[in-house]
């Protein structure tokens, strides 16, 4: 049976946080945009594109992950007040065809991605929670941006809610992604396996990671260099499921 692999958009393949980080220079201003990269202090003066925002917790900085509306991905290193990041959002909604600007994280991944899924017959979705922006769908940019990096006929699934519960209903094997509880979820919620894509220092990786059976990469390359061992060893030994835990370094999830 082909080997069935989803594979998460922003922060795996597509660099969101750089063009998000060059969309704030343009909308705060430098000093602004200084201040999102760094650590924030609640008693931290308010800038000029700030002064009018209410007094109260609206206006304390908060991570973009923490104030992120359900429907938009998180931005992990950014820092700003809720006020502040509702305008960024919008203003990215307002740009034509945002997510066809972004660029490839792994340069050429893709198309390796491509030749690798064409050569095995694998089956290759990929999954985001991209909000909508001018232009295109969501879905229809993510999908031209994977054409123009080189995959032909990507099959994209703008989702909400839990990957894990996705990856049952599709019948997933592995779920790459760059999130920590987006691989919680699969692990939980699907028999699929979770390949955490963590390009942070390993001190900051959650200690739970490996304990509850989610592999752990430093880049895409080396993922794809994991699955094609995965699907080497299947191949030649069906049910290989022991193989599988030690290539990615997993002890026996949870709910197994």
């Amino acid at each position: 049976m082909a080997l069935r692999v989803a594979f998460d958009l922003d922060g795996v393949l597509a660099d969101m946080e750089s063009e998000l980080v060059r969309q704030a220079e343009m909308l705060f201003g430098e000093p602004m945009t200084r201040r999102l990269e760094e650590p924030v202090a609640d008693s931290a003066p308010a800038t000029d594109a700030d002064t009018d925002a209410p007094t109260g917790s609206e206006d304390q900085p908060q991570t973009a992950a923490e104030a992120a509306p359900d429907n938009v991905p998180p931005m992990l290193e950014l820092k700003m007040t809720a006020r502040q990041q509702r305008r960024l959002w919008k203003h990215v909604e307002s740009i034509e065809n945002f997510w066809g600007t972004l660029r490839e994280l792994e340069p050429g991944v893709i198309e390796r991605l491509a030749a690798v899924a064409a050569e095995r017959r694998w089956e290759i979705i990929f999954l985001t929670k991209r909000p909508q922006s001018a232009g295109e769908t969501a879905q229809v940019q993510s999908q031209r941006w994977l054409q123009s990096k080189g995959f032909p006929l990507p099959s994209v699934f703008v989702v909400q809610g839990s990957r894990g519960r996705i990856a049952a209903a599709l019948g997933i094997d592995v779920v790459i992604d760059d999130r920590p509880e987006n691989c919680l979820d699969v692990v939980v919620d699907s028999k699929a396996r979770a390949i955490l894509v963590w390009r942070d220092d390993e001190k900051n990786l959650p200690a739970a990671a490996r304990r509850l059976g989610i592999g752990v990469v430093k880049t895409v390359e080396e993922c794809l260099d994991i699955l094609i061992q995965i699907d080497t060893s299947a191949r030649e030994h069906p049910g290989v499921m022991d193989r599988v835990k030690r290539l990615l370094g997993l002890k026996e999830p949870a709910n197994a």
